[in-house]
C-alpha cells in the first residue's frame, strides 16, 4: 500500500470515528428560538439531551462541577455575572427556587460568566446568601457545546428534566414565580 493510500485510509477511519462520537444517543440539544421567543418550552419527544456543561467550582478551583453531577434531578442552569444588573434581582429568586424545591429533587446550578476576578462573584454570592453551586467560567467556554445558544444573553436559564434533556429555555430575567410552575411540573414527572 502506498503512503498516499495509507494516509487516506487512516484519515477516513478517523473521520468515521469522529462522526460516530459526535452525539451519543442520536441527537443532542441544538438551540433555536422560534420567532425570536424568549420563553421556550420543549415537550416530551421534542426534548434533546443537554451536552455536558462543566467547569471549576466558583469557590474551589480544585473542584470540578457539572450538570451531570445531578443526574436524576431537575436542574435549573442559570447563566449570570455579578456585573449584570438584572442578575442582582434574579439571583435571590433562584435561591428561592432552590430552597422551595430542593426536597422535590430540584437543583439550581449557576454558570458565572465574564467575571475575570474570582473574588467579585464570590462576594456577590456571599452577600446575597446564595447557597447553590456555580461554575466559574469567565470566558464562557463551558457554554460552547450549546449549539446555537446565544451566550451573550445574560441572565438566561436552561431547565433540564430528570433525564438530562432540555425542557425549557428562558432568555430573560426570571422571578421564582416564573420558574416554579415549570420546575414543579418537571419534578412530578417520573
Amino acid at each position: 500500500m502506498t503512503a498516499r493510500r495509507l494516509f487516506a485510509a487512516v484519515l477516513g477511519a478517523v473521520l468515521l470515528l469522529m462522526a460516530g462520537c459526535s452525539s451519543p444517543g442520536g441527537s443532542s440539544f441544538n438551540f433555536v428560538a422560534p420567532g425570536g421567543q424568549t420563553d421556550i418550552r420543549y415537550e416530551g419527544a421534542e426534548r434533546q439531551p443537554l451536552p455536558e456543561l462543566a467547569g471549576e467550582d466558583l469557590f474551589d478551583q480544585d473542584k470540578r462541577i457539572a450538570v451531570s453531577d445531578y443526574r436524576g434531578k431537575v436542574v435549573v442552569v442559570n447563566i449570570w455575572g455579578q456585573w449584570c444588573g438584572p442578575c442582582r434581582t434574579e439571583a435571590p429568586e433562584m435561591q428561592k427556587v432552590q430552597d422551595r424545591m430542593r426536597d422535590q429533587g430540584v437543583q439550581v446550578l449557576g454558570v458565572d460568566v465574564r467575571d475575570f476576578d474570582r473574588a467579585a462573584p464570590q462576594d456577590f454570592m456571599r452577600n446575597r446568601g446564595l447557597t447553590y453551586p456555580s461554575i466559574y467560567d469567565p470566558s464562557g467556554r463551558s457554554l460552547l457545546q450549546l449549539t446555537g445558544y446565544p451566550r451573550n444573553v445574560v441572565p438566561s436559564t436552561i431547565v433540564v428534566d430528570r433525564q438530562g434533556r432540555v425542557a425549557a429555555v428562558y432568555l430573560r430575567e426570571l422571578l421564582a414565580e416564573d420558574l416554579l410552575p415549570v420546575v414543579r411540573e418537571l419534578a412530578a414527572e417520573r
